[in-house]
């Protein structure tokens, strides 16, 4: 190589450096982390730097049938136990391991967990050194009790459907149900309730804390499977650690979930998270993996292949969702549908930006997203990149206040789009939407008497749009 080239590539490097190193963005008004911060941060917990956010990463992870289960306690028939003690201090065993096509129920357990495990995705998919792990179509139903674990890859309550980590595929019946119980988790890969493989989970009023990295308190991976929660208290202390992290269908209603660092839920792929009437409060104020924003609803694709592509669904409907740092919503990599009804949106994020629709550290696939808000208060800046596509319907006296927008910055520092992609905007049912800067947008469908125009021009395929309020 000529030494002007070499010179070349020296400042490139050192260019590239500096933009992954910078803070700041006008358009996240947020606390911001610097990427190689994560990364030592990532390094010292033991996490890999390019793990996706709810995912630990990293070891084997061939199959289940490879790995050698062991247990402190094991149940291998249909079983009744009431205020027994479950524990192991040893790594890559589980402190009650139930694998029995029977029922099985357990009252008033008291579980504790030690032990390390360095098994990866043998822990992620397949439920290895879990403090409580059921298993080979087993029905378990616990009830009350506590179950705490203090190693890293020691999920709380792992239920596994035995589908091998196929995507899509059904689970040979494995269900858990819970209820009344303590979960409390310190390592990092180490969720509250965890669900793979096409498990079912259904959990009642349970009072889940998690503070390592990865570590969902509502957690599920590879294989995916359905999740149904009803009441309860889900708090994240850690890293990469939504409040819910979905590879699967999930569905929470009556809850109170809480994310003190990271995304307040992330939905991976072609799989979807229900909210009704719960309270959901997120402060990401660090990045995780290749996240290049500070958001509170993540919706993305990794490629990893712990989920399949196709369209991410949140419904939310009642209850509050509040944001405190970043934006509200975020789409990337992925086709996404976000349905509204009735929600209290705080977003306390000086900012204000609603919902941002762009690239961001993964690629693959498009960023496309829908967003649909029914009888719904909504304010703030929506963001779409030049390469992106949102379709926005406000139906059923629905109301707007905000504009949209292309000029995007992320929370590293980086300009990410100066041009708006392809917008698209229906209003009917007596909804509104109220400027609050020039608008363009690629088409636009309703009265255009239902535009407030507040002092500004909304522009449709680069014409203003006339007879606007």
């Amino acid at each position: 190589m000529k030494k002007k080239q070499i010179l070349a590539a020296l400042l490139a490097a050192l260019l590239a450096l500096s933009a992954l190193t910078a803070c700041g963005s006008s358009n996240t008004g947020s606390t911001q982390s610097d990427t190689t911060a994560a990364t030592e941060q990532s390094a010292m917990n033991g996490a890999p730097p390019d793990a996706p956010p709810g995912g630990f990463g990293g070891g084997p992870g061939g199959s289940s049938a490879d790995i050698d289960y062991t247990a402190a306690t094991e149940i291998t028939s249909a079983d009744t136990q009431e205020n027994q003690s479950y524990a192991s201090t040893a790594a890559d065993e589980s402190a009650l391991l139930i694998s029995t096509s029977g029922e099985v129920t357990v009252t008033n357990p008291t579980v504790t967990k030690t032990g390390d495990s360095d098994g990866g995705d043998n822990c992620n998919f397949y439920g290895l050194n879990a403090a409580v792990l059921v298993k080979d179509g087993a029905t378990v139903t616990i009830t009350g009790g506590t179950i705490s674990s203090d190693a890293s890859g020691a999920n709380g309550v792992f239920c596994y459907g035995g589908n091998g980590g196929q995507n899509g595929a059904s689970g040979d019946g494995t269900t858990l149900i819970i209820r009344d119980t303590t979960i409390t988790t310190t390592g990092n890969g180490s969720g509250g309730i965890m669900t793979t493989g096409g498990g079912v989970t259904y959990a009642y009023d349970l009072t889940v804390e998690t503070s390592g990295q990865s570590s969902a308190p509502i957690r599920t991976d590879r294989g995916g499977g359905t999740v149904v929660v009803d009441g309860g208290t889900y708090t994240s202390n850690g890293l990469g650690s939504p409040a819910i992290y979905s590879t699967a269908d999930i569905t929470v209603s009556n809850a109170t979930l809480v994310s003190n660092l990271s995304e307040g839920v992330c939905i991976e792929g072609k799989n979807s998270i229900t909210l009704e009437n719960c309270d959901l409060t997120a402060n990401n104020t660090s990045r995780n993996s290749n996240a290049r924003f500070l958001d509170t609803i993540m919706i993305y694709q990794s490629m990893s292949g712990d989920a399949d592509s196709g369209t991410s669904a949140f419904t939310m409907t009642g209850g509050t969702l509040t944001s405190k740092s970043g934006h509200v919503f975020h789409v990337t990599n992925t086709n996404a549908v976000i349905t509204l009804s009735g929600v209290k949106i705080v977003n306390e994020d000086a900012a204000d930006i609603l919902l941002s629709v762009c690239d961001d550290g993964w690629s693959g696939a498009g960023n496309t997203a829908t967003l649909k808000a029914i009888g719904q208060t909504l304010n703030g800046t929506i963001l779409v990149g030049d390469n992106s596509t949102l379709t926005l319907e406000l139906t059923d006296g629905s109301a707007f206040t905000g504009c949209i927008s292309g000029a995007i910055t992320n929370a590293a520092g980086e300009t990410v789009s100066t041009e708006v992609g392809t917008v698209s905007v229906t209003l009917s049912g007596a909804s509104t939407w109220t400027l609050t800067a020039d608008t363009y947008i690629s088409a636009f469908t309703g009265d255009a008497s239902s535009v407030i125009s507040n002092g500004h021009t909304l522009y449709v395929n680069g014409v203003a749009l006339r007879g606007t309020k």
